[in-house]
């Protein structure tokens, strides 16, 4: 019961004996890869000669696994171990708690720029819990811990593990900016975008890391959702997720799971690299499905263009990311759905 209490009220199993698992279940799904998956495989420390390999993931698949990527194993670890200790915390605490500048919410990936969930009328609930972390604002977080709280015992809980995760944090906020860095160069080249407009098309200051809990679900299925199918809005986002699987891609027309791989990140194209392409390289669809009997834990990183620096494509208008966010943000409270980079097609 204890970890009951720690989902949203709206994850929470009715009390009574826990159902049965079929263990089956987990194989029983149709039109998707079960075995170890085709998705591509970059070695950050070869990216000198491995550029074509680079550019045609990015071009066939818009995922694509990245190995000697230089982030220790034991961050990593400890990353995803801390993440499960906060989100394991009751509900009531991570909900009172958790305050500017970090942002907790559940049951909607989509996020106002304060951080608050934004659901439209059409949109389902999806099952999930996330934190969300500016890299940039980690310093005001200060040893206290994300908000005030009544002193109980909960709260303290909340401030010790929020200290400790900005520790990690600000390490890991590192190695995820450096990998970025050295991606998107060998990504420019490939792309022979122009250097006087493409320095200023990712912008370390933009940083920020999500951590998702997905709950099991006693009545999971195929069609239940821990994520809906969408394409990220960044530049890049990088995967680091656990032992237990859920992520898909559609390619093909077929969805296809992502196996997860001790030691290695996932490395997805976003819109906006999409669009920096001239639709070269695919922002690819994904979406999370909730497994049983277990909890999904993933910590992601994205990353966007600076503030003010304006997309030019032969394929778009001309925009800036504070232009798209805005668009996608009226897109989700009147249709319910992000409609994305179709918004600014060319005719």
């Amino acid at each position: 019961m204890e970890l009951q209490s720690s989902y949203p009220p709206p994850f929470r199993r009715p009390s009574g004996p826990a159902p049965a698992v079929d263990p089956d279940e987990g194989s029983r799904t149709t039109n998707q890869i079960q075995e170890q998956d085709p998705i591509p495989v970059v070695d950050l420390q070869r990216l000198d000669v491995e550029g074509e390999r680079l550019g045609e993931a990015c071009r066939a698949w818009g995922i694509f696994r990245v190995v000697n990527h230089g982030v220790p194993l034991d961050l990593l670890t400890r990353l995803r171990d801390r993440a499960r200790r906060l989100f394991a915390l009751p509900f009531e605490s991570k909900q009172a708690l958790l305050v500017a500048p970090l942002s907790y919410f559940w049951g909607t990936p989509v996020l106002t720029p304060s951080g608050s969930a934004l659901l439209g009328g059409a949109q389902g609930v999806n099952w999930v819990e996330g934190l969300n972390v500016p890299l940039a604002q980690l310093s005001l977080l200060g040893d206290g811990g994300g908000g005030g709280g009544g002193g109980g015992d909960d709260d303290d809980e909340v401030v010790t593990a929020v200290a400790s995760l900005r520790n990690l944090l600000q390490e890991y906020g590192v190695h995820l900016a450096r990998i970025a860095k050295l991606l998107f160069q060998a990504m420019a080249e490939d792309l022979r975008l122009d250097p006087a407009h493409s320095k200023s098309y990712l912008s370390e200051s933009t940083g920020f890391v999500r951590l998702y809990r997905y709950p099991h679900c006693s009545k999971a299925s195929s069609d239940m959702s821990g994520m809906e199918a969408h394409s990220d809005s960044s530049v890049l986002s990088i995967l680091c997720q656990d032992e237990v699987g859920g992520l898909e891609l559609y390619k093909d027309e077929q969805w296809i799971q992502v196996q997860p791989v001790p030691d290695a990140l996932i490395v997805n194209v976003g819109d906006m690299l999409q669009a920096m392409s001239d639709d070269e390289y695919i922002s690819v669809k994904h979406r999370v499905k909730v497994k049983k009997p277990q909890d999904r834990t993933s910590v992601c990183y994205f990353v966007f263009p600076g503030q003010d620096s304006v997309i030019r494509s032969s394929k778009y208008r001309p925009f800036t990311y504070g232009d798209f966010q805005s668009q996608v943000q009226q897109d989700v409270k009147t249709l319910g759905f992000k409609v994305g980079l179709p918004r600014f097609k060319l005719d």
